[in-house]
């Protein structure tokens, strides 16, 4: 189970990243939070760029944080072209998420961001 607190953090986060968006890029894009039974997966979201393909915007994975209950510690992990996960070996696990937040903001890798 996801600690409530850690959650919230990634969610004002992610809320303050839509909210700081010029107004004229609000219906282009959007980024969403995914969570799953372990994990949090941070998304960006666009519209259908094709009438035939529906009315859905597309979901493509920024990043993941990984808690791990026993040891109350988050993992970081990028996503590949492939769209497989593979963990972030330049930040340690730790159990402060706000750390990870950080490294994701900074990038230094331009993995994230591109």
């Amino acid at each position: 189970m996801i600690p409530d607190l850690d959650l919230a953090r990634v969610q004002k986060w992610i809320d303050g990243r839509n909210a700081g968006m010029p107004p004229d890029a609000r219906d282009q894009l959007r980024f969403e939070v995914d969570v799953g039974d372990r994990t949090i997966t941070v998304l960006e979201c666009r519209p259908p760029w094709r009438a035939d393909l529906g009315p859905d915007w597309t979901r493509f994975a920024i990043c993941r944080f990984r808690y791990t209950k026993v040891r109350k510690e988050w993992s970081l992990y990028w996503r590949d072209r492939n769209l497989k996960f593979h963990e972030y070996d330049l930040a340690d696990p730790t159990p402060h998420i706000d750390e990870l937040i950080e490294e994701v903001k900074r990038d230094p890798t331009c993995i994230f961001w591109g």
